[in-house]
Formats: structure tokens, sequence, C-alpha cells
């Protein structure tokens, strides 16, 4: 997750309020169970379901014929096999690739997954919902496969779409308007600081900022002003218990974590 908040005029957030998590944030499993499985790979996602992750996140993007499939990096280069830039592999070529064996043996043969095959995951799987990550500046044609493959599942209430561009957030309004949306941002702008945060969110009509952990230290109001706005707020990537501790002391909605196995055990004995 790379990216800043840009981004032009203000209006009022819409969807969802805050604080569903004030005392007790829920899990994401960051590109699935990504400490014990390949992450963006199904098994990743499998291992994040039984863990008791309330979501999880991954990362699409469009290959160079069209199709949608869930990686996070630009090229293949770090987690299979080969080497390329996505955007200009075919799927074929996608799915050729080992991406299991750089992770560990155990896990050869797992391939870059399609969006299509995680929806049927999600379908497989009740009681998980889908954090979904637009990679880069997405426009509505490139969306509206993806929003229609949502809703023909039956999946349109479980998942957020998100983005570090302000541009594929607004694609996703336009292609389907009743998805719910999230701007990730990894940056305060210094030119109007949190109201700006606040402003954009507002144009795009976002649910939800997730915003990276080093913000909430940098601008310890942050989660109150974004609630304030009737904002959630998801922190990424928190893998400590001391940092669990604290996100979870602002009340952040939902702890984006690699662990989500061990988050969800420490929240459970935390409430016991």
């Amino acid at each position: 997750m790379t990216g800043t908040v840009t981004g032009p005029v203000a209006g009022a957030a819409q969807q969802g309020g805050p604080g569903a998590g004030a005392s007790r944030p829920l899990v994401v499993a960051h590109r699935g169970n990504s400490a014990v499985a390949p992450q963006n790979t199904l098994a990743a996602f499998e291992a994040a379901w039984r863990a008791g992750a309330h979501s999880i996140e991954i990362d699409i993007q469009p290959t160079a014929d069209g199709e949608v499939v869930v990686i996070h990096d630009d090229t293949v280069d770090a987690t299979t096999d080969g080497q390329g830039v996505v955007a200009e592999m075919t799927l074929d070529a996608l799915r050729a690739l080992d991406a299991g064996s750089w992770f560990a043996s155990a896990y050869a043969g797992q391939r870059v997954p399609t969006f299509a095959e995680v929806l049927e995951l999600m379908v497989r799987r009740p009681g998980i919902d889908l954090l979904l990550e637009l990679k880069g500046a997405f426009t509505v044609e490139q969306v509206r496969p993806v929003t229609d493959a949502i809703r023909a599942a039956g999946l349109a209430d479980r998942v957020i779409g998100q983005s570090f561009w302000p541009e594929s957030v607004r694609a996703l309004a336009s292609a389907d308007p009743d998805l719910r949306r999230g701007l990730l941002i990894f940056q305060v702008p210094e030119d109007g600081g949190v109201d700006e945060v606040v402003r954009v969110a507002g144009e795009l009509g976002v649910m939800t900022v997730n915003p990276y952990v080093p913000l909430l230290v940098e601008h310890p109001d942050l989660v109150a002003r974004l609630h304030a706005a009737g904002l959630q707020v998801q922190v990424w990537t928190l893998n400590e218990p001391e940092h669990w501790a604290a996100a979870a002391a602002l009340g952040v909605d939902a702890v984006i974590t690699d662990r989500p196995d061990r988050l969800a055990g420490w929240l459970a004995a935390r409430a016991s």
C-alpha cells in the first residue's frame, strides 16, 4: 500500500458510521493470512477465514488482455517464479507462474488468483468480508466488470472498494454508486492537514478512511476527527500486541494485519 491524499472539492461522507470497533476493532487479514501462507493467494484467503478474520484485504490489477487478477506489486518478480510487469502480461502467462514456492515448498503450485476465484471463495465462506484495493488509476470501464461481478455473486453487502487514487474511487462510484467505498492514505497533506483529508473523503463519498499507522502518531486527533465526520477508520498494517493495544485505545474500527490469527486471539483474550 502506497499513495497520498489528493483530489478536489468538498462534500459530506456517505454510508456507515464510526465506532464499530471502538473497544474491539475488527480483524482485517492483510493480503490474506500472509504470515502463514503466500500473500494474495487462495491459500492465504482460506487461512484468513479459518483464523476468524472479519475481512480479507486484497489487491487487484488488470492484465494486458483485460482480465482482473489479485496481486500487490506492479511486477510478478517478488511473489512468483517469473518476471515481468503485471499490466503487460496476459492472464494465461500469469496463471502459468508458481505463486507459492517463494514462501514455502508446501505452497508450490499456488497461482495468482483471478478476481472471479476470490468471489467464488467468498460465496463458499460466509461470515467474512472483502476489503478490495484497486491498485493504480482505474477507469470506469475497468471498474465496471469488477462491480458487476460483485453484484452477480450477491456479495455487494460484503465488499468495500478502496484505493489511494481518488480517480479509482470516483470510478467505483460511477460504476456502482451503492457499493461502499474507502480512501487509503499514506500521508496527511501539508496544505489543509486533517481538514483536507475529511474534505476529500466527503467529495469522494467514502464511508471509511484507512491510514498508514504512523499517521496516528503524527496526528493524535486523526481518528477522533474522522469519526466526528461520520467516517470509519481501518488502520494498516499492525502486527504487534502493543500496536494493537494503542490502536484499540484510539477507537479504530478495524486493524489490518499480517497476523489475523494472533490478533483474533489477542482480542478474544482481552474480552474474556
